[in-house]
């Protein structure tokens, strides 16, 4: 079926079939401008109202690396504590105060739908967890590795990163060269006739 796609087979398996959550990773550092092109690739990935609540916080500092492992659970301590970089990524639920700017065909938005903060709330998360997925395929197209977890202290992560009580953490990623033994086995997926009607 990869005939049927217009990106190369080479592509698909970078982004796709062979990209892979990383759980070690060498010491190649990740660097700003790589991020940056990643962020300036996936920032077109499509949201409701074109909202932009992905917040992503890099974790570059000692200081700041020990404090985030203090959050993660026991597994996930030392993935999170040696990855050359660590994202924490997080819904802005402040974000409808730039949808005059980002969704100027309709700017009454702001104020007819995402008045009330229970919305707000509710919107910024799931369309961030959108931007979080392609923030994802972003690292796998930089030739890098992604490992997202969730294994984390949410409340702690929010208090200590997000004090303003605006944001909330949706997952923490390690980002890199994937090291030795990076790779669990590959775990099945459903079928496409498991997993996909028509009507």
């Amino acid at each position: 079926m990869s005939d049927a796609l217009v990106l190369d087979a080479a592509a698909q398996d970078l982004l796709f079939r062979e990209a892979r959550t990383a759980n070690t990773f060498t010491d190649e550092p990740v660097s700003d401008e790589q991020i940056q092109a990643i962020y300036d690739l996936v920032k077109f990935g499509p949201t409701a109202f074109n909202q932009q609540p992905l917040r992503i916080v890099l974790v570059r500092s000692t200081e700041a690396r020990e404090r985030l492992v203090g959050h993660m659970a026991d597994g996930n301590k030392a993935k999170t504590g040696t990855a050359p970089l660590v994202a924490i990524v997080a819904a802005d639920h402040e974000f409808h105060e730039e949808l005059p700017t980002q969704f100027p065909v309709f700017p009454q938005a702001k104020d007819l739908f995402f008045a009330e903060r229970p919305a707000r709330e509710a919107s910024s998360s799931f369309n961030a967890a959108l931007q979080v997925g392609y923030f994802v395929v972003g690292i796998r197209a930089a030739g890098l590795a992604a490992g997202p977890m969730t294994g984390f202290d949410a409340a702690g992560i929010n208090k200590d990163f997000f004090p303003d009580g605006d944001h909330s953490v949706l997952a923490v990623i390690n980002i890199g060269k994937p090291g030795a033994d990076a790779w669990y086995p590959r775990n099945p997926r459903l079928a496409f006739d498991e997993a996909v009607t028509t009507v």
